[in-house]
């Protein structure tokens, strides 16, 4: 290991001296520490006394997060209905900067609801000394009611300098991202002034990749794949006996919740999700069964647990699972698998600027690599630059912007520049892509250290419309995507796919987003929808207009054509969809305010699902995605060929045998329909609105912003 005294000497570097009194009594001020940068805090979370009671039953369901600088680095596990946890839970952060105070905050958990808050408070890493285990005991305050008292916190906290740590850290840097071969030796940089300086500076730059180094929190280890089959035997909730029951999952911070099964006590829900997986011991899933109950809040039917350390990897586990405070089971699939590929990096560690990588990059999805790992169908490398012209957010005119990059479920985020309008973030983020038709999202966010993060802009790019390696300024819409707001930001994508696996994977169910927000009623929405209607309505209506012109020899050519279409057609198919009838039951005033309410979010989401149905029809036959048209083309064009070699009946067979034997060959797989799946990579109108990219000002150009500037 080098002597960082030594190195000091030779280099002429400047070092930040310890002014505190060690374990032994004696003074540090003629120790150089490490970088500040580099302290590593290991914390026991003891356990909390007399907490608030937040819960009907007069209890509450405690966590605990830790956050340094505004960001998340360690969150509690859930102790149920106790006001006097014990945790007994270690965490090990690295903190850049003492004057950055440590913020514990405290809540209570509620499944499926916003959980509430139950205090806070901060400790100041300048009063600990180092190297010595400390017993600490926080008073839990609320800023809007300071008199209040909501209990204590119990920690035992030791505060390390990492010294000697640019050894570690380079060569973590050079197994993480491969670029051994611009790395010095330690025999390099004792040997020559120059190579240390050298070797300093390098440390730095890469220190500054992993600056964050809390940012391992944001890439997961693994990917837990989840199916949700059936449920049975579940409880009774409802007068007739049944029940309308969903189930909803929490990992961390990570939630979904599943569709309603009406009336049953044994659904059959068969619903495919995934989870990212940030530890490396697993983590408990959380999962609550809930009845639905229009008016009046959600009946509870139990609860179970998933410990994912007890799992064995790489391998799919089927679990019938005990609700517990209840009655039933619910039987899921559950497997782990290890971690796609992404990553955050700076500027300088461009992996499609490195030959070999590019090369192994077209090289695993080149086009005779299509039936190898068809759910990595390519990978995505973006460039967030810059931002400029933001939002001011704060009372000093400023705003501590950071940048959230988000794909389907996978999400990153940049490091928070603070005080800043124009600021520079420089980070390269990678991902997998699992579906072609996905749309990338990059969300502008002001940071707010004691409340929930400000919203600045956002801009939603599909993949498909990507223009490899060209710097872009985007400028920033607001929430819905329909409009303008403050700011530009620059942008570099680049988008390496196998069309193959594209087009198989499109005719698979898409992933939905578990984080997307619950639909609310809006007499805006509504009208926008019922209009989107209306105008589907009117296309049939004037199909059929056209149709009976036919039959009316308005146009004798028209109407010939039609008579021979007709005559050569072989079959008809027929649809019926069966509707069951729904009993409504006689509620109070106030439930029937929310029945009403329920009824009318329900009338707004199947206007919006009608209209969206027949947009993606008409535009995939307006080419909105060339991609998608052409596929339909290819599709039709096999088809044909086919039914020229192969008779119509042997075709019909074969399906009609492939249709009644999936159950006993795949007894869990989930049903779906190709079709439908296709029209759903398809985007409707009001989503080809949030996509279009807005023209930016003239003036956020680099070149005219210089010639202002001589002028």
């Amino acid at each position: 290991m080098l002597d960082t005294c030594k190195l000091k000497s030779a280099c002429n570097l400047p070092f930040v001296y310890n002014k505190k009194i060690n374990t032994a009594g004696t003074s540090n001020a003629d120790v150089p520490l490490a970088d500040p940068g580099m302290y590593q805090l290991d914390i026991t979370l003891r356990r909390g006394q007399s907490l608030a009671a937040r819960d009907r039953g007069g209890t509450s369901d405690p966590y605990v997060k830790f956050k340094i600088g505004g960001k998340e680095v360690f969150r509690s596990k859930i102790i149920h209905k106790n006001l006097n946890p014990v945790w007994e839970e270690k965490a090990c952060i690295l903190v850049e900067h003492l004057r950055e105070p440590l913020y514990i905050k405290v809540f209570d958990y509620d499944f499926g609801l916003q959980d509430d808050f139950m205090g806070s408070a901060f400790l100041d890493l300048t009063q600990l000394e180092l190297n010595r285990p400390t017993d600490v005991t926080l008073t839990l305050k609320d800023p809007h009611y300071p008199d209040h008292y909501l209990g204590i916190i119990l920690l035992s906290v030791i505060l390390t300098p990492k010294e000697g740590e640019h050894r570690d850290v380079t060569m973590l840097m050079r197994k993480s991202w491969k670029r051994s071969s611009k790395d010095l030796s330690e025999n390099e940089v004792v040997g020559s002034y120059f190579s240390v300086k050298s070797f300093f500076w390098r440390f730095q730059t890469q220190s500054l990749r992993l600056s964050d180094v809390h940012r391992k929190s944001q890439l997961w280890r693994g990917i837990v794949s989840i199916t949700l089959i059936e449920g049975r035997d579940l409880k009774a909730m409802d007068s007739n006996g049944l029940s309308d029951p969903y189930v909803k999952f929490r990992l961390g911070h990570q939630k979904y919740k599943s569709k309603i099964m009406p009336k049953t006590l044994n659904p059959q829900w068969r619903e495919q999700f995934d989870f990212h997986l940030y530890e490396e011991r697993g983590g408990i899933i959380d999962i609550t069964a809930w009845d639905k109950d229009a008016g009046k809040r959600d009946d509870f039917i139990g609860r179970c647990q998933v410990d994912l350390s007890a799992l064995s990897r790489e391998q799919t586990h089927k679990l019938e699972l005990q609700l517990e405070e209840g009655e039933g089971h619910l039987v899921l699939l559950v497997t782990l698998t290890a971690s796609a590929t992404v990553s955050i990096s700076d500027l300088s560690v461009n992996s499609l600027e490195d030959q070999k990588e590019r090369e192994e990059i077209l090289r695993r999805y080149s086009p005779l690599r299509i039936f190898h790992n068809l759910k990595d169908v390519g990978f995505l490398q973006v460039k967030v630059i810059r931002a400029e012209g933001l939002m001011v957010a704060d009372v000093t005119g400023k705003s501590d912007p950071f940048c959230v990059v988000e794909l389907n479920n996978d999400r990153l985020l940049t490091h928070t520049v603070y005080k800043n309008l124009n600021p520079e973030w420089n980070k390269i983020f990678t991902f997998n892509i699992k579906d072609i038709h996905s749309v990338l999202e990059v969300t502008v966010y002001d940071e707010d250290r004691d409340r929930s993060a400000d919203f600045l802009g956002k801009v939603a790019i599909p993949l498909l419309s990507i223009q490899n390696g060209e710097q872009k300024a985007y400028v920033l819409k607001n929430k819905q995507l329909t409009g303008p707001t403050k700011g530009v930001i620059y942008l570099e994508i680049d988008v390496i796919f196998n069309a193959v696996k594209a087009s198989l994977r499109t005719l698979i169910p898409k992933e939905q987003k578990y984080i997307e927000e619950e639909n609310r009623l809006s007499k805006q929405l509504l009208l926008r929808n019922f209009i989107r209607m209306k105008r589907c309505v009117m296309v049939l209506v004037n199909a059929a207009y056209y149709v009976n012109s036919c039959f009316d020899w308005d146009s004798p050519p028209r109407s010939l054509a039609a008579f021979v279409v007709v005559e050569d057609m072989l079959e008809d198919e027929e649809e019926e969809d069966d509707k069951d009838d729904k009993d409504s039951e006689k509620k109070g005033f106030i439930n029937k305010i929310y029945a009403i309410q329920e009824v009318c979010i329900s009338v707004q989401n199947i206007l919006d699902e009608v209209a969206s149905f027949g947009e993606r029809i008409k535009n995939t036959f307006n080419w909105t995605v060339p991609f998608l048209s052409w596929l339909a083309i290819v599709a039709l064009c096999v088809f044909t060929v086919i039914l020229y070699f192969i008779p119509l009946r042997y075709i019909v067979l074969v399906w009609g045998i492939n249709k009644f034997t999936k159950k006993l060959r795949s007894p869990y797989a989930i049903d779906n329909n190709e079709l439908l799946d296709f029209l759903s990579r398809v985007p409707s109108d009001v989503q080809v609105v949030q996509y279009q990219e807005l023209k930016p000002d003239p003036s956020h150009s680099p070149c005219k912003r210089k010639k202002n500037n001589l002028g």
